[in-house]
């Protein structure tokens, strides 16, 4: 483990606070035992925006750490790696050595590297009789190793906001085309109002986003669609509840009964049903015949229409899609989710998204089987998911598999939320019972 010294730069190179608040949060005052180096550069490539690092930065990192012999971080060993700028040209794809100079002055200052310069500035190691690393000059990658919760949360907070983002624009597209096409229904049936100007302002509100819009502005302009699209819609049905109350439709339509039919009630009910049953969009514009005996739709040209039964179910039945729980519901069915949230707390589904990502890879769920339920479920329905499986981590030997079988039942439409929430809530009022008593 390293002496906990606090070292100044060599030659002209100044010393600042900001080196000695990152040498200092380099001890470590708690026991980390190990730590994935790799994982830890891959949370960093997601982490890179809070950082402020740039990605020819991060690999003069990766080039770094390929001189550290082991896999594993650890605080039992010497974190300090010593390469020469040559050395670390030719593992960073021949990057220039003043580049490297530059980026590796960034690492610095981003506090993930502490520089430990030799008398003479140079970059070098003393062994031991044995062999073994006695005392080394060069850069530490001692505030990796004590930075690695915090650079894992800034990584799951990037990874919400990116997953926050792509739900917000897949609802948009569906939303811009929702509205298109409705203006368009509205102004075919010509149905009162101005659609022209509607239409307008529907454009300038899509041309107004800037090509590479915020999460804000996103949000913004779903609000302004979702009104748009909810004044649009009742204006429409409202338009249709009048036309339909000022419609006749016994003079579209004749009903000839059957005299050879064996029950007369059964002939009077059945063009009753089929009547109750088709809307005005779905009735056929020309003249038909019902015949009770068959239960067809004949046409007056002798044509006939397969599959119109006339007491079936509606055969155009969509599918039913997952549904959503309130928030509160979830946290009272799933409290150990909590624990993991970045800020400490549950206030919205972005910072429950952040805490499942980050149980995600407790629980070593893999991120194509995150990424098919995301698709399947959608965010917020499988962060609510795998709250559920660290609710009963227990009696889960595989949450992966258990994850991926989850969402091919989602998709074959045998899966709900509902039943698994509601069993967590009475186990844990079980439990709460056996602790009162």
């Amino acid at each position: 483990m390293e002496a906990e010294y606090v070292t100044t730069p060599f030659g002209r190179r100044p010393m600042t606070l900001a080196m000695l608040v990152a040498q200092r949060r380099a001890r470590h005052d708690e026991t980390v035992k190990s730590v994935d180096k790799w994982k830890i550069y891959r949370a960093l490539c997601e982490a890179k925006p809070h950082l402020g690092i740039t990605d020819r930065a991060l690999a003069v990192l990766n080039a770094l750490l390929s001189f550290y012999p082991k896999i594993e971080l650890s605080d039992d060993a010497n974190l300090i790696v010593f390469p020469s700028n040559a050395q670390l040209s030719l593992r960073a794809h021949g990057m220039a050595e003043q580049t490297i100079r530059r980026h590796l002055a960034a690492l610095v200052e981003a506090g993930l590297i502490v520089r430990r310069d030799s008398p003479n500035g140079k970059r070098y190691a003393r062994r031991t009789r044995a062999g073994d690393l006695h005392q080394a000059y060069g850069f530490s990658l001692a505030p990796l190793l004590s930075r690695a919760d915090e650079i894992e949360h800034l990584a799951a907070e990037v990874v919400a906001e990116r997953l926050h983002v792509q739900a917000l624009r897949e609802r948009i597209s569906l939303l811009r085309r929702d509205v298109a096409k409705l203006i368009e229904t509205a102004i075919i049936e010509a149905v009162t109002g101005d659609w022209n100007a509607v239409l307008c302002g529907f454009r300038h509100l899509i041309d107004s986003l800037p090509r590479s819009p915020s999460m804000a502005e996103l949000e913004l302009l779903l609000q302004k669609l979702d009104l748009l699209h909810l004044e649009i819609v009742n204006r429409l049905e409202k338009h249709a509840k009048t036309k339909n109350l000022s419609a006749n439709h016994y003079q579209n339509e004749r009903h000839i009964q059957n005299s050879d039919s064996e029950s007369i009630i059964e002939s009077e009910a059945q063009p009753v049903e089929r009547h109750a049953t088709l809307s005005t969009a779905d009735r056929p514009s020309k003249t038909q015949v019902i015949h009770p005996s068959e239960n067809k739709i004949i046409q007056r040209n002798g044509e006939q229409e397969p599959g119109n039964q006339v007491r079936g179910k509606d055969v155009r039945e969509g599918y039913s899609s997952l549904k959503a729980f309130p928030l509160d519901l979830v946290i009272r069915a799933c409290p150990e989710i909590t624990a993991y949230s970045p800020s400490g707390q549950i206030s919205n589904w972005r910072d429950l998204t952040a805490a499942s990502i980050i149980v995600r890879t407790m629980l070593e769920i893999g991120p194509g089987a995150h990424q098919k339920a995301c698709e399947v479920m959608g965010v917020e329905n499988t962060a609510t998911v795998i709250a559920c499986i660290l609710q009963r981590t227990s009696q889960i030997k595989s949450a992966g598999a258990y994850l991926r079988d989850l969402t091919r039942r989602t998709e074959k439409g045998e899966f709900a939320i509902g039943p698994m929430l509601m069993s967590l809530l009475r186990a844990n009022a079980e439990a709460d019972t056996r602790k009162s008593a």
